[in-house]
């Protein structure tokens, strides 16, 4: 007689979070901005695209991000130091239509100036809605990250809003649409927490591409299997 079945172990998490320290703001693109030597990773997104949510989840914290009701609030680049090891970037939310085109403009200068100026910059994941086409905004955003050249993982977020044949058709969509490899298209729920997983695997890849066996030397950061 066989014994009883033995559930599976469950994976590793591959982005383990033991400590969190916001660092502070930077409002202006010539303006203060943290001293630091840690790897940066950065977050942008249309307003109202849940990146406040998904950066929670990432971090499985329900308050690390704040969420705001009012979109496009922030104006500021929030820095996260993560593990006194690498630090998140949460950039400002861009083209909420009833921002006026001031503060918008004001906003520009402030994101561009830290993705083309920041030595420690080492990737950007871009969050998309899947329920969307994606905006002239975010394809400038995406071809401002090409001419860059900085590293892009695509986030697809509220997932939970579709069924899992719409997920997959629109991720198929959204890659060929935009260009990209399937791969690089993460689909992302921060209500089930699905894609959770996926999205700390892209972003230990993000850290270890910054320098040899980074992600062994990273405390805290989970490395990939051989």
């Amino acid at each position: 007689m066989s014994g009883p079945a033995v559930p599976p172990k469950a994976a590793p998490d591959p982005l383990v979070i033991r400590s969190l320290e916001f660092l502070g703001p930077m409002a202006t693109a010539d303006g203060w901005r943290p001293t630091h030597t840690f790897p940066e990773i950065a977050f942008a997104g249309r307003s109202n695209v849940g990146k406040s949510s998904l950066l929670n989840a990432l971090v499985r914290r329900k308050a690390f991000a704040r969420v705001s009701r009012t979109p496009g609030r922030t104006r500021e680049i929030n820095f996260f130091a993560v593990n006194d090891a690498f630090v998140f970037a949460d950039l400002p939310g861009y083209g909420y239509a009833r921002i006026s085109k001031t503060r918008q403009a004001e906003w520009r200068p402030l994101i561009e100036g830290f993705l083309r100026g920041s030595a420690q910059l080492k990737g950007i994941v871009q969050l998309l809605d899947i329920r969307h086409e994606p905006t002239e905004d975010d394809r400038q955003m995406l071809d401002l990250l090409a001419e860059i050249g900085l590293p892009t993982v695509v986030a697809v977020t509220k997932t939970d809003k579709l069924s899992r044949p719409q997920v997959a058709a629109r991720v198929k969509e959204i890659a060929r649409e935009l260009a990209l490899d399937e791969e690089q298209v993460i689909p992302f729920s921060a209500v089930t927490g699905a894609g959770r997983d996926e999205l700390a695997d892209a972003v230990v890849a993000l850290l270890a591409q910054s320098a040899p066996d980074a992600a062994a030397a990273l405390p805290g950061v989970a490395p990939g299997p051989a």
